[in-house]
C-alpha cells in the first residue's frame, strides 16, 4: 500500500486514526501504519497529539514481538463528554455519554406546556444545567450539546424546519450556545441515531452501515467510510416519504402512499380503534397518547392477539419494503433497527426484515446483511445526539464540527 504523507495534518487523517482506535482497539502503533497506508513518523506525531489531547491513552500492555514491544492504545472513554437531549411529542430525553459511547447519565423530562419560541429554549437549558450539575461534570469536560427531533433540519442555521419546532428568530443552537456556553448542534432524530449506533457499537469504518429509525415517522441514515452520508441539506434519508402503495393516502410531504401512512406508530393506535373490540379488549382508551396506544397494540401482538399481530405484521411487511430499497440502494452489510417504535416488538419486525432481504435482496447471492435491533431503542436518538459531539469533537472530519467553546 502506497505510504500517504500529505494527509498527515489534515483532519481526515486524524479521523482515520481515531476511527481505527475506536473500533479495532486495543491496537498498536505498528497495526495503525499497516491498516492505514501512512508511515511511521505520521502515525507517530497524530497519536502523540491524540495523547496529548486526552483522546487517546497507552493501556500499559503490551504484544511481544523479536523486537521492541509494541505498546496498545484505546479511546479514553474520559477524555470529554456528550450530551444529547431528544425532542419527543410530550417529553424531552436528556442522555450524557462519555467518549466511547457509554451512557453516564439520563433524565426525561415532561415536555414544555408553552408553546413560545422561549419555553422550548428555557427548557432546553434548564435540562442540560440540571443533568450536568447532578453528575458533577465539570464545563471544560463536556464537548458540547446536540438537540434531536424529527426532520427536516438546517443543520448549518442551527434549527428545526418543521411546523411548531422553530423555537427562536436567530436559531436554536445559536440562541442555547450563548445561553450555555457550549457548543451546540442541531440534527434531525434519525440522523443522531445512525451515528449513535455506529459510535456505540464500535463499527469498523470498513462497514456500509444503515439505521432505520421509527418514531412518529420513519426515517433512515447511512454512514460511509466512518461518515453519515447527509445529502445536499443534510436531509437525506426520509426512507418514510418512499411510496409502497401507488395512488395511495395523501402525505403532508405532498406524495401519496408513503410508508409513513401505513406503518407509521401513530397510523396503527388509529386503526386499532377501527377493530371491532379491540381496542376496549386491549385497554386502550379514547384519550391515550398514540405513542402510548401503540406500545399497548405491539405488546399484544408480541403476546399473541391474534388481531393485533396481524396489524403489526402487515405493517411490518411495509416496513420490510422500506428497508429492501434502502439495502439495495447502499448495497448495506449491516442494519440496524432504532427509536421508540421498535421498543416493545422489535423483534417482530427484525424478523420480517431478514426474510424479505433473504428473498429479495440484489446482493443476497453475494453477502448477507447483518440486521439487528437497537440495545436501546427508546433512547437511541438522544444517545446519537451525544456521538455528533463526540465524534465532530475527537474526530473531525466526519461531521459537522464541533467549534471552539462559546463565551
Amino acid at each position: 500500500m502506497a505510504r500517504r504523507e500529505s494527509a498527515a495534518a489534515g483532519p481526515g487523517s486524524r479521523a482515520l486514526v481515531v476511527d481505527l482506535i475506536r473500533s479495532s482497539g486495543p491496537i498498536s502503533r505498528v497495526e495503525l501504519v499497516k491498516a492505514t497506508g501512512l508511515t511511521q513518523p505520521t502515525i507517530s506525531n497524530i497519536v502523540r497529539r491524540l495523547i496529548d489531547d486526552g483522546v487517546v491513552r497507552e493501556t500499559g500492555d503490551t504484544v511481544a514481538t523479536r523486537g521492541k514491544p509494541r505498546t496498545l492504545l484505546v479511546i479514553n472513554s474520559r477524555a470529554a463528554y456528550g450530551v444529547g437531549i431528544h425532542l419527543g411529542d410530550s417529553t424531552l430525553t436528556c442522555v450524557v455519554t462519555d467518549t466511547r459511547g457509554g451512557t453516564v447519565g439520563r433524565q426525561l423530562v415532561a415536555a414544555p406546556a408553552g408553546t413560545g419560541p422561549a419555553d422550548l429554549t428555557d427548557a432546553l437549558a434548564d435540562l442540560y444545567r440540571d443533568v450536568t450539575r447532578g453528575l458533577g461534570l465539570p464545563p471544560r469536560s463536556v464537548a458540547g450539546m446536540a438537540v434531536v427531533g424529527p426532520g427536516p433540519v438546517d443543520v448549518v442555521r442551527g434549527d428545526f424546519l418543521a411546523p411548531g419546532r422553530r423555537p427562536a428568530e436567530q436559531g436554536l443552537a445559536r440562541e442555547l450556545s450563548e445561553r450555555l456556553a457550549v457548543p451546540v448542534l442541531v440534527d434531525s432524530d434519525a440522523s443522531a441515531a445512525t451515528v449513535g449506533e455506529f459510535w456505540g457499537r464500535q463499527v469498523s469504518r470498513e462497514r456500509t452501515f444503515g439505521c432505520l429509525y421509527m418514531n412518529a415517522g420513519i426515517g433512515s441514515g447511512v454512514v460511509l467510510d466512518g461518515s453519515l452520508h447527509r445529502g445536499a441539506s443534510s436531509n437525506a434519508g426520509k426512507v418514510g416519504h418512499v411510496a409502497v402503495v401507488r395512488d395511495g393516502e395523501p402525505c403532508p410531504c405532498g406524495n401519496r402512499g408513503c410508508l409513513e401512512q401505513y406503518a407509521a406508530p401513530h397510523v396503527l393506535a388509529a386503526r386499532a380503534r377501527t377493530v371491532p373490540g379491540l381496542a376496549d379488549r386491549l385497554r386502550i382508551r379514547p384519550d391515550d397518547p398514540a405513542d402510548r396506544a401503540f406500545d399497548v397494540l405491539a405488546r399484544a401482538a408480541v403476546y399473541g392477539d391474534e388481531d393485533a399481530r396481524a396489524l403489526l405484521d402487515e405493517a411490518a411487511d411495509l416496513l420490510a419494503d422500506g428497508a429492501l430499497t434502502l439495502v439495495n440502494l447502499w448495497d448495506l452489510d449491516t442494519l440496524v433497527l432504532a427509536g421508540p417504535g421498535f421498543a416493545v416488538a422489535g423483534s417482530l419486525y427484525v424478523a420480517a426484515i431478514r426474510r424479505r432481504l433473504g428473498e429479495r435482496a440484489c446482493t443476497r447471492e453475494v453477502h448477507a446483511v447483518d440486521v439487528g435491533l437497537s440495545s436501546n431503542p427508546r433512547d437511541s436518538a438522544a444517545i446519537g445526539g451525544a456521538a455528533l459531539v463526540l465524534q465532530g469533537s475527537v474526530a473531525p472530519g466526519h461531521g459537522p464540527l464541533v467549534a471552539a467553546r462559546a463565551g
